[in-house]
């Protein structure tokens, strides 16, 4: 298909076209009617003006009888403008008037009419035309120039009247004017029409080809990533208009999809690597113990490592699935307004004996009303695992200020976790990456863990439309958990 065929069958060339043909009907409908009343305005003022004219003549006449109404009749034949008039007798011979020639018959017929005419400037040579006519025609012949009567070419509204004494009075307005502003209209209507469908046209084209554009960009962004290269993106004009907006929101579709592929895919190496060590654990001790002299002790010892690192793996895997579901939006937990920091005093309460039993300082510091809308069995899993860390890392011969340190206070809208260590820390430059799956730093290598615990709040986190610092304790690490308020929540 060529290009300018895809761009007449786009919809935005459609929709153009119906616009057009829509505003087009409109338009000559508007036009037609201003036309129409406009020509019957003016045919009203050319019945009024001609009934006050004759009112005004048929005054005179009554006061000074036919000569005084030729004489005036011959006054305001001479004067310039639009108006006719005519006085004849009971034969047809003109006493006073500026017109030539009329129709046959016209003088005969008393009443209002619209008809051709020509015009004479003077009263004399409108006479000494008749008496030629007369001479050498009948009423229905041609005319000095060759035309019959009724093919003049001037047009005009005429009111004929029979005076006593079988004279005739014809007054009348000339409507060239008239026809006149009806040829301007019509020329300005098809003038009109057809600067419409050109613009119409060419805009059509324009928004066309300029939509096509944003669509073929569209499409070629697709079939990128339907390729498999999930960083593109569909480019944005900067114009604010309703293709940025969808350019935006599929953009942000990209990003989070690009996000969810490329955690999916570092999942799998991690996987691959993380549990490749456990499993070969497992193997070799089963295999030591086959190996070695079989006895009661050996098999029991061999099984109980071996349940113990299995245990180790399903919690991974499950720690696994409770950040697919989290991450995924699919976790089947209820939402409900809790209060953060009485969820935060149960789990520490379950640490407590821990923190006693390894000789760690240990604090607690809450606001109460710090409502938030959340997942009590999330909040609390994500509240666990800050605690664990901390205390996992903190050293014991601290005690002012406790080597554990655990906050929750109200900022404006917004409800902030701090729980704080005075242990090793993590260099900020690492920060950003202890967030990912499978992430252990070199120095925590030799402690237990599976490098999933920080990687499940920051989903619980996300989940709940909230965010997770990592910061320097100095010394330490403070990890603050920020959770949006939920409405009405008050606090201290």
């Amino acid at each position: 298909m060529t290009a300018l065929g895809k761009i007449f069958r786009t919809t935005a060339f459609k929709l153009s076209a119906a616009y057009l043909l829509v505003f087009a009907i409109f338009a000559f409908f508007q036009i037609g009617y201003i036309a129409y009343n406009t020509r019957v305005l003016l045919a009203r003022q050319h019945i009024e003006t001609i009934e006050t004219e004759v009112s005004a003549l048929a005054a005179q006449y009554r006061i000074g009888g036919i000569g005084r109404l030729i004489r005036m009749i011959d006054r305001r034949s001479g004067r310039p403008g639009a108006g006719v008039y005519l006085v004849t007798d009971g034969s047809g011979r003109v006493l006073a008037g500026n017109i030539a020639g009329l129709p046959p018959g016209l003088l005969d017929s008393p009443g209002l009419h619209e008809a051709r005419y020509e015009r004479s400037e003077t009263a004399e040579e409108i006479a000494s035309r008749l008496r030629r006519d007369r001479g050498g025609r009948g009423r229905g012949d041609r005319g000095r120039d060759g035309r019959h009567r009724d093919e003049f070419d001037d047009r005009a509204v005429m009111q004929v009247f029979m005076l006593p004494g079988d004279f005739r009075l014809l007054v009348g307005r000339d409507i060239g004017e008239r026809e006149k502003f009806r040829e301007i209209f019509g020329r300005v209507a098809r003038w009109s029409i057809v600067v419409m469908i050109l613009l119409a046209v060419f805009g059509s084209y324009f928004v066309s080809k300029r939509v096509l554009r944003r669509i073929d960009s569209v499409a070629d962004t697709s079939r990128r990533i339907v390729a498999g290269d999930l960083t593109g993106r569909i480019p944005l004009a900067g114009t604010g208009d309703e293709f940025d907006r969808l350019g935006e929101s599929l953009n942000t579709m990209l990003d989070r999809i690009e996000t969810l592929m490329r955690g999916l895919t570092e999942v799998s190496d991690n996987i691959a690597h993380d549990l490749k060590t456990p499993l070969t654990r497992l193997r070799n001790r089963v295999e030591m113990a086959l190996a070695e002299k079989p006895s009661v002790e050996n098999y029991r010892g061999a099984l109980e490592a071996t349940i113990a690192e299995s245990d180790d793996l399903i919690r991974t895997f499950n720690a696994l699935l409770m950040i697919a579901r989290v991450e995924a939006g699919t976790d089947e937990g209820v939402l409900e307004d809790l209060d953060a920091g009485a969820v935060l005093r149960d789990v520490a309460e379950l640490y407590e004996p821990v923190a006693e039993e390894a000789g760690i300082a240990f604090s607690l510091d809450t606001a109460p009303n710090l409502t938030v809308r959340a997942n009590r069995e999330l909040l609390g899993q994500a509240f666990a695992n800050l605690i664990d860390n901390a205390l996992k890392y903190a050293v014991p011969e601290a005690a002012v200020p406790a080597a554990v340190r655990i906050a929750a206070v109200a900022d404006n809208d917004r409800v902030l976790i701090t729980i704080a260590d005075n242990g090793p820390g993590i260099p900020e430059a690492d920060r950003a990456r202890v967030l990912e799956r499978f992430v252990r730093l070199e120095a925590s290598r030799s402690r237990p863990g599976s490098g999933l615990g920080l990687s499940l709040v920051a989903a619980v986190a996300r989940y709940h439309g909230g965010t997770i610092s990592l910061r320097d304790a100095a010394p330490g690490l403070k990890v603050v958990l920020d959770l949006p308020r939920a409405p009405g929540g008050t606090g201290t």
